[in-house]
């Protein structure tokens, strides 16, 4: 389906939980978390009957997120189920990866194709600090299980706020030069409840990894990570690839195809607003696929042109974290 900017919506980012057993820092306000009953929560057939309706509208790509999805009881059937929809084609995952290594296998068994991790730094005591009390040997395994097991491509994220320094550039340069992974930097954005300092710019990381190739960065031979809004760039010898994205130096909200679902239910037409529209009350009021079909389209119309954080120089939402939005 098009919105009223001619860009083709076909791809829906659908939260699952909002709890994690992490507390990153630029995903969770300092004051802590109001957690969502698990009532509110959509359920299993309450998800399955929305990807049925949107998938008849267009919808064929889905990425699961939270908060953390592996935490959720029962997600492994959840994306067993999801997969035996027929019209959803790609459906992936976004996690911390600290619990992917005893669940990789059978999520691959299951029906998931591909997995993002998110990787801030490699630095225990840092990573301790950023996560209050994670272990980044977990997210490590993590990694190598996915790639083992073939979630195919693993994207590791990198969000770039002053956790990350040149010696995790270093370990990520040579991951990229022998593993089929795209590591990606993302331009941190900082928002009104979950301030962290911002740390490296796209050009000095750019620059730097160039350094450590020992030699020019170009876009890829072959180029297996898709056509998402990361930039790709790799050196002749990497097995892998350097994805660069910056949505406030170079905002891509001109080729968005993107709707986010809330763990509870609400559809948001863009990341960066408050506006929701409620699905969760029309599911459990025994609304007909039509008047499903009218909510999902409404909010395909409300689609904005475009975010103004470069404007504002904070993210424009305030009702929810991250953890609550889905990444």
């Amino acid at each position: 389906m098009l919105d009223a900017y001619r860009r083709e919506i076909r791809y829906l980012r659908l939260s699952v939980t909002d709890r994690c057993n992490y507390r990153c820092a630029y995903c969770m306000p300092p004051e802590g978390m109001n957690w969502l009953e698990p009532s509110a929560i959509l359920t299993d057939e309450e998800i399955l009957r929305l990807l049925s309706v949107l998938g008849r509208e267009g919808v064929s790509k889905v990425r699961l997120t939270g908060g953390e999805p592996l935490v959720r009881p029962g997600f492994v059937d959840l994306v067993r189920k999801i997969r035996s929809l027929d019209l959803i084609e790609d459906l992936s995952l976004t996690t911390n990866g600290s619990l992917l290594a005893r669940h990789a296998e059978e999520l691959k068994s299951a029906g998931l194709n591909r997995v993002n991790i998110s990787l801030d730094t490699i630095d225990p005591e840092r990573f301790r600090t950023l996560t209050c009390g994670g272990d980044v040997r977990d997210v490590l395994t993590g990694i190598e299980t996915a790639i083992r097991v073939g979630l195919s491509p693993v994207k590791i994220n990198v969000v770039l706020t002053a956790a990350v320094d040149e010696a995790d550039l270093a370990f990520f340069q040579k991951l990229v030069r022998e593993q089929p992974v795209a590591v990606r930097f993302i331009e941190y954005m900082p928002s009104r409840r979950c301030r962290v300092e911002a740390g490296m710019t796209m050009t000095s990381v750019t620059e730097y990894l160039s350094r450590l190739a020992a030699g020019k960065l170009a876009p890829p031979r072959h180029n297996p990570f898709g056509c998402g809004p990361a930039r790709y760039l790799q050196s002749e010898t990497d097995q892998g690839a350097y994805g660069f994205i910056e949505p406030i130096s170079n905002c891509f909200c001109d080729r968005c195809n993107r709707l986010r679902l809330t763990a509870d239910g609400r559809l948001r037409p863009c990341l960066l607003s408050d506006a929701e529209i409620d699905l969760r009350a029309a599911l459990r009021s025994q609304a007909s696929e039509e008047e499903i079909v009218g909510l999902y389209r409404l909010a395909v119309r409300s689609k904005p042109s475009s975010h103004h954080l470069a404007d504002s120089g904070t993210a424009a939402f305030v009702n929810r974290g991250m953890s609550q939005i889905g990444g």
